[in-house]
């Protein structure tokens, strides 16, 4: 049986930046836990997520290429999740703790890449269901 969602040109963006996205996350997050590369004043549980996420990425991806419903779900999780670590590493921050400026940086591209990721998605089999 074939899928009834057509393979519109924003959902094959979408799917290769998040894999893309997923790669380089597993990577760059593998070498920083393994102490590998430089993470300064990185908070732990911020480096963690992200690692992990990773994987959702690459997960979504996958589920977004074959156009199941658990890629979209997927998808949207990763954005919630993804603020509200943000949200937490806010918190921490405001308690004084140290961190880098580059993951106030990193936090906001990954939220925003992946709020756009399901936006997309979510237009994209809205379309065809």
């Amino acid at each position: 049986m074939t899928n009834p969602r057509p393979f519109s040109l924003s959902l094959k963006i979408v799917v290769v930046v998040a894999a893309l996205f997923g790669l380089l996350t597993v990577f760059s997050g593998g070498m920083a836990l393994t102490g590998n590369k430089e993470v300064g004043n990185a908070v732990p549980f911020v480096l963690w997520f992200n690692f992990i996420a990773g994987f959702a990425y690459l997960a979504a991806a996958y589920g977004l290429a074959k156009r199941l419903d658990w890629g979209l779900k997927l998808s949207i999780w990763i954005a919630i999740a993804t603020a509200l670590v943000f949200a937490a590493f806010g918190v921490v921050v405001m308690q004084g703790a140290a961190y880098e400026m580059r993951t106030v940086g990193a936090m906001v591209i990954r939220t925003g890449v992946w709020v756009v990721i399901s936006a997309v998605a979510a237009k994209a089999y809205k379309q065809f269901t």
